[in-house]
């Protein structure tokens, strides 16, 4: 209701003790008043000196709080004249509550956005990394004094350095000959972005090549931030069906925009792609019409042979992105992946990256230089590989002695995790939340299926976990079944 004018400075509460102050006060409760229509448009208020005498305040104080609202377009105010409300409280009121019942309800979002679920990334993950959650290392054997030392190196030349490229030079050169000596990879050190993970790669790739309703090819089971990545862009993504070689292509089904697989070590399942279909889907892409994506997610970790060179080594026609991270090999929170582009698409792709904002830091890039080229990362590679073997040999032999029954385990030639296939029945889901439940973080292996799951297991990771970590993970799992 309106208010008359001696009740204003009754309706008016200042606390000097308020860390706001007492002009703020003032401010706020005035516009409160005029926002609920107790002050009315057209109403006039009393004037500075007699407002500040009845609240005991300087007139500065309430003189500021009159050209605050007059600023805002609350008052009107002039000199010798005293304010005057401009504004129809009520109408605000009633706009405001509109206003709010929009909030509240659905919002509106893109035929993406609208479609997903917490169905699509586990919701049984916790902050806190337990056994036996697949796709980690260890990053507690990570050589964290070296690495300080780079970082604080890069740290102190950063202060001398000037703005520099994106893409730090340093960084390039060391991973192209890193990745021609141990993954095959052909490409020039300007092929090479950094960026700041393996699906922020993904991201810039989608962003770049693919146009909305363009046929997108993805493994099926499979990585599911490979088909988020597509489906932002507005890709149809179709699902290829693995075989003992692998990725499948469904006979006279036309080829696509782009492929995205993971043939050195398929996600999920470990399957190693051979070279006959290797050539059989580099024959089928062409150079700005079919694309290919090799996501060679843990190339660097092979235990029984000598690793498969990547596919993009295969490719003398500039048809394959190749996408890697340092998340797996290293430590999760380096927070850097790379990109090898096709040399056609190199300056695209760079101004792209720019533009999206797919950045990551200097100094990061410029201590990982090092760190590379010094030697230290292709020494901690090489301890990982001989630790992670053995416990990946620990779990397949407890998950035989002790759930053979319940679980066929596929034993993979290298990698950080594997699968277990459930024997009975096809309720992994329900068998994951179990053993969430009594604290052993796994995957089911259906929920990572396009369509109608073929395959049941469970997805279980062996790197970032101890033989005796392992040992107590499996006697958990014993009980559960």
């Amino acid at each position: 209701m309106p208010v008359s004018e001696g009740m204003i400075s009754a309706l008016l509460d200042l606390k000097r003790a308020d860390e706001e102050g007492l002009a703020a006060q003032l401010t706020s409760q005035l516009r409160s008043l005029i926002a609920t229509g107790r002050l009315g448009k057209g109403r006039t208020l009393p004037s500075s000196r007699r407002l500040a005498s009845d609240l005991g305040v300087s007139r500065n104080t309430v003189t500021y709080a009159f050209e605050q609202l007059a600023a805002e377009g609350y008052l009107e105010a002039s000199h010798g004249r005293r304010p005057m409300v401009t504004v129809d409280g009520e109408r605000i009121e009633k706009t405001d509550a509109v206003a709010s019942r929009v909030r509240a309800g659905k919002p509106r979002l893109s035929p993406w956005a609208s479609s997903l679920t917490q169905t699509d990334w586990p919701m049984s993950y916790q902050a806190q990394l337990r056994p036996l959650r697949p796709g980690h290392g260890d990053f507690r054997e990570f050589p964290n004094e070296v690495w300080a030392r780079c970082l604080r190196r890069s740290a102190v030349r950063a202060a001398k350095r000037e703005l520099g490229p994106v893409n730090r030079t340093h960084l390039r050169e060391a991973l192209a000959h890193y990745l021609a000596t141990s993954r095959g990879v052909r490409a020039k050190a300007d092929q090479i972005l950094i960026l700041p993970s393996a699906q922020a790669a993904l991201t810039l790739i989608a962003a770049a090549v693919i146009t909305p309703g363009d046929d997108v090819w993805v493994e099926d089971p499979g990585y599911p931030g490979a088909t988020a990545a597509f489906r932002a862009s507005g890709a149809r993504v179709v699902g290829m069906r693995l075989d003992e070689q692998g990725m499948q292509r469904i006979p006279g089904l036309a080829a696509p925009k782009l492929i995205f697989m993971t043939p050195s070590h398929q996600h999920p399942t470990g399957r190693l792609m051979s070279l006959s279909r290797r050539t059989e889907f580099l024959g089928l892409s062409r150079p700005g019409k079919t694309w290919i994506v090799e996501d060679d997610y843990d190339g660097e970790f092979h235990y029984d042979s000598r690793p498969v060179p990547a596919l993009q080594g295969l490719d003398a026609h500039g048809r394959v992105f190749y996408v890697g991270t340092f998340s797996k090999a290293m430590t999760s929170d380096i927070r850097l992946g790379y990109l090898v582009v096709p040399p056609a698409l190199v300056n695209t792709l760079e101004i792209a990256q720019r533009h999206i904002g797919l950045i990551a830091a200097s100094h990061i890039q410029e201590a990982l230089a090092e760190f590379v080229a010094d030697g230290h990362f292709l020494a901690h590679l090489r301890r990982m590989r001989r630790l992670y073997h053995v416990r990946r040999d620990h779990l397949v032999e407890g998950l035989e002695r002790h759930l053979g029954e319940v679980l066929s385990v596929e034993v993979p030639p290298g990698g950080i995790q594997l699968v277990a296939r459930l024997k009975r029945g096809r309720a992994d889901q329900a068998a994951v939340k179990r053993l969430v439940a009594a604290g052993v973080e796994t995957r089911a292996l259906s929920s990572l299926a396009l369509g109608r799951p073929c395959d049941h297991g469970l997805l279980l990771g062996f790197a970032a976990w101890r033989e005796s970590e392992i040992t107590a993970a499996l006697r958990t799992m014993v009980s559960c079944f």
